[in-house]
């Protein structure tokens, strides 16, 4: 990823959770493995935390979809984040990045992530014709529609945008993203 403008004012991870259950608890273990890391929390996904009797990771500030401006998006025009972590990402989610849409927080934040080039890394939900998801009553099989696999490939040509089809590619994606941060400011 290419450097990051004024990076040493930027000490925090950015985190957006949608409305999926696709690993949805998988992504919450992995934030809760980091430091400095906010959470931005769409509507849906409040719903999903709630259907799921999630929990989110203590000791993190958590930015929840309530205002219609999405205030908290001016974080970014701050220099507050190094990079920004959307996972799990709904083919609802997806379609709206891809066709510039900032009708939510987590589009908001998406799209002031790109203005303000803060590298993000999108864990994209249907990224093959046949998949194995859980839903609350276990796991079920889906086929994600033409659209939504285009829109995924779609998304993976955007700059400074990351789009990672598995819980592994997201942990090294991660993983390789603050290791760049560590050897290039310190």
């Amino acid at each position: 990823m290419p450097p990051i403008p004024y990076a040493g004012t930027r000490s925090r991870l950015g985190w957006a959770i949608t409305g999926s259950g696709h690993f949805f608890e998988e992504s919450l273990e992995v934030i809760g493995l980091l430091k400095n890391v906010d959470l931005f929390v769409s509507k849906a996904a409040a719903e999903v935390i709630r259907m799921y009797k999630s929990r989110l990771p203590e000791g993190m500030r958590v930015y929840r979809d309530t205002t219609a401006a999405s205030a908290p998006v001016g974080l970014f025009y701050e220099g507050v984040y190094h990079t920004l972590v959307i996972a799990p990402a709904t083919s609802n989610t997806v379609a709206k990045f891809v066709f510039g849409i900032s009708d939510n927080l987590v589009t908001n934040v998406f799209a002031q992530a790109g203005k303000c080039r803060v590298p993000i890394i999108v864990f994209a939900c249907d990224t093959a014709p046949e998949l194995e998801t859980r839903a609350p009553g276990g796991i079920v099989k889906v086929w994600p529609r033409r659209i939504d696999l285009e829109n995924v490939e779609r998304l993976k040509g955007f700059e400074d945008t990351t789009v990672v089809e598995s819980l592994d590619g997201l942990v090294a994606a991660i993983d390789e993203r603050m290791r760049w941060l560590e050897t290039s400011f310190s």
